[in-house]
């Protein structure tokens, strides 16, 4: 993963987002201790990484609601 100073990533912007557009992660790092505040990724990985997993409690509860079950949207947004 490539890191860039703010200030580099800012005067090359469109340079940065090209090698994201290739794959590329580009991470982003500020102030004096030059901490990385953020990382720059394609979209399509951000994409597949937004899927929610039950993880460990996967197979391990269920939901049943009775035939005659029913709320409003109003008695759902009270709660």
């Amino acid at each position: 993963m490539k890191t860039l100073q703010l200030a580099e990533a800012k005067t090359h912007f469109s340079a940065v987002l090209k090698d994201v557009e290739l794959g590329n992660e580009i991470a982003i790092s500020y102030g004096k201790k030059k901490e990385t505040i953020a990382v720059i990724i394609p979209y399509e990985k951000w994409k597949k990484s937004r899927k929610r997993e039950l993880g460990s409690l996967e197979g391990r509860g269920s939901v049943t609601f009775a035939d005659d079950w029913y709320m409003t949207d109003e008695e759902f947004c009270e709660s």
